[in-house]
């Protein structure tokens, strides 16, 4: 039996709220996906930070120096390798190299989250290699986090979709597991919305009406959309090493 518990980590999850748990970080559009895409493009590792200083930092201290990557206000960084596109972190970029990416929204959710014993990084496009890894490495009794980054402090539908969706792989209401009230709530959503014919479509139209996706059309990434939405795609799930401080 596993307990699941879907969080806001700005708005709902108190502070050090995943502590002795396994968290999930979600953060749809884009950090989260943009993470899985690059590990699964070959990337070495992932080290995510919250400061730019520290990020700068972090690249050059490394032989040779690790690519670069990450937005502010949804925009490559001036004087970064890379934005936070998944589209960007293509095999020819970051095939056997580091990444150290610091974003405004995902990066700040993982590091809220570094109290849990496992801390996973989830999307719509690695939901069921994600639910398969939860129910291998959960421990009797512990709880499991979906933690959603959200937009600038506000609640994002693609992050609530994406945990639904990952409880959707878990099937995790056949009366085996725990689900709180936020967590079963995103599973209805995800559930109503993949009813449709082309889950995809239903998704990015979702997408569209969030706060993160309505930014991205304005800054003309709206190519990001179907990206993020792609059901399954990825089989690679990043797990933070607290000793690196890396993904991999």
């Amino acid at each position: 039996m596993l307990d699941w518990h879907c969080h806001d980590v700005f708005t709902r999850m108190p502070p050090g709220g995943t502590t002795g748990g396994l968290a999930v970080v979600i953060d749809v559009l884009r950090a989260s996906t943009t993470m899985i895409t690059a590990l699964a493009n070959g990337a070495t590792r992932v080290v995510p930070v919250a400061d730019l200083d520290e990020a700068r930092r972090r690249a050059a201290e490394r032989s040779p120096p690790a690519l670069l990557g990450g937005e502010r206000g949804g925009v490559c960084i001036p004087g970064f390798d890379l934005g936070n596109s998944p589209l960007e972190y293509t095999a020819d970029r970051v095939a056997g190299r580091t990444v150290v990416i610091t974003t405004t929204n995902g990066t700040a959710a993982l590091h809220a989250c570094l109290g849990g014993r496992v801390i996973l990084i989830g999307g719509i496009v690695n939901r069921t290699a994600v639910a398969q890894t939860i129910r291998r490495l959960c421990r009797a009794g512990e709880p499991v986090h979906l933690v959603c980054a959200g937009t600038d402090g506000l609640v994002t539908a693609e992050d609530l979709l994406a945990a639904g969706a990952i409880l959707d792989a878990a099937g995790a209401d056949d009366g085996a597991d725990h689900l709180d009230a936020p967590a079963r709530a995103a599973l209805a959503y995800f559930r109503r919305v993949a009813a449709s014919g082309d889950p995809v479509a239903a998704l990015v139209a979702e997408f569209r009406s969030s706060p993160g996706g309505a930014n991205l059309v304005a800054l003309g990434m709206e190519k990001d959309l179907p990206e993020a939405a792609a059901i399954d795609t990825r089989a690679i799930v990043p797990q933070f090493d607290p000793t690196s401080a890396s993904l991999g």
